[in-house]
């Protein structure tokens, strides 16, 4: 994709994909709340006949390339990077798909039972002791049938992994698991807060921090992209004691210095595999360096919880109508 391509997607699509939604609109444009930082009042301009925004509080405003740029503070490529990844469907309608249903299927969601699945799992160093959070996903894609590991989301998607092939079906959106399955919703509408939540980029480190973990018994929260690290932020909110697991890369030490700039109490724990990208590069490192015989049997000092908490040894995967679905 090139910068011509991505900006004459709808940007009111792109705000969308990032959690945005307009305070109020007409056929010509919409007003939302500043998505570069917390205002009270709508001050970011969607001009809907040229596909521009301008916001009157900082009085800066663009294409979508230059928003994308604003929002991760990347570079042009990286914006491209990320766009690519993304499923916009007015650029799929650019690119003359006729058909409007999605060009996959989700055929069976199962437990993991495929051997190139396991295998691929014990190659990033994880072990059966995770198989209780991830899914097989068998799915046809175009014409060609296929399955990868699924770790779901918050709105029924699934981030698919397997040795040859990276993506995610339905929707994007964050995941947020409990450890400790707290009889609580993802918004914690009771008004009651856990303690604890450990936030991570991708769920292949989140998957990582279970198998080395001590007895953290918080929230797992995964961004599944960097791109809604501002609805991210919205469920940090319900968290007095936030734990940051973020890449050592540009990307994450920027989504590291947005976190703490707005929860300055949020602990950084990069040190932890300070020499390495992530941290399921440190675990593979660890292992392969025979620092433990079994992934997960030498636990690093992770945060955590109040051991006066209930304990239930279940876990829950949280969903955003409300409910909890025990696995």
């Amino acid at each position: 994709m090139n910068c011509k391509q991505f900006n004459s997607i709808s940007l009111e699509e792109v705000l969308l994909s990032l959690g945005h939604l307009p305070t109020k609109q007409n056929e010509k444009e919409a007003w939302y709340l500043n998505p570069f930082a917390i205002e009270s009042q709508a001050s970011f301009k969607l001009d809907k006949r040229i596909n521009a925004w301008y916001l009157h509080s900082e009085g800066v405003g663009g294409n979508n390339t230059d928003f994308m740029m604003k929002y991760l503070n990347i570079s042009v490529n990286e914006v491209l990077d990320w766009a690519a990844k993304q499923n916009f469907s007015s650029f799929h309608q650019q690119q003359h798909i006729k058909n409007s249903k999605p060009n996959y299927r989700i055929d069976e969601i199962l437990n993991i039972e495929n051997p190139n699945l396991k295998r691929y799992l014990q190659d990033r160093g994880l072990s059966s002791k995770i198989y209780d959070y991830i899914k097989e996903v068998r799915f046809t894609l175009g014409d060609k049938k296929l399955y990868a590991i699924g770790f779901e989301n918050l709105s029924g998607g699934f981030e698919l992994r397997n040795s040859f092939y990276k993506g995610s079906l339905v929707k994007k959106d964050i995941s947020i698991i409990n450890l400790n399955s707290i009889d609580h919703n993802v918004l914690n509408l009771q008004g009651e807060k856990i303690k604890g939540v450990a936030v991570f980029e991708g769920f292949i480190d989140a998957l990582s921090f279970i198998e080395m973990k001590g007895s953290f018994e918080g929230d797992i929260l995964v961004m599944n992209s960097i791109a809604l690290l501002r609805k991210s932020m919205e469920h940090l909110k319900n968290y007095p004691d936030i734990n940051l697991f973020l890449d050592n890369d540009n990307a994450g030490i920027k989504c590291k210095s947005e976190i703490i700039k707005s929860f300055p109490e949020a602990k950084d724990h990069s040190a932890i595999y300070s020499n390495h990208k992530d941290l399921n590069e440190f675990l593979i490192h660890r292992i392969k360096n025979n620092v433990s015989n079994k992934a997960g049997k030498q636990s690093e000092k992770f945060p955590e919880q109040d051991k006066q908490q209930v304990r239930n040894h279940g876990h829950e995967i949280k969903k955003s109508n409300g409910f909890n679905r025990k696995r």
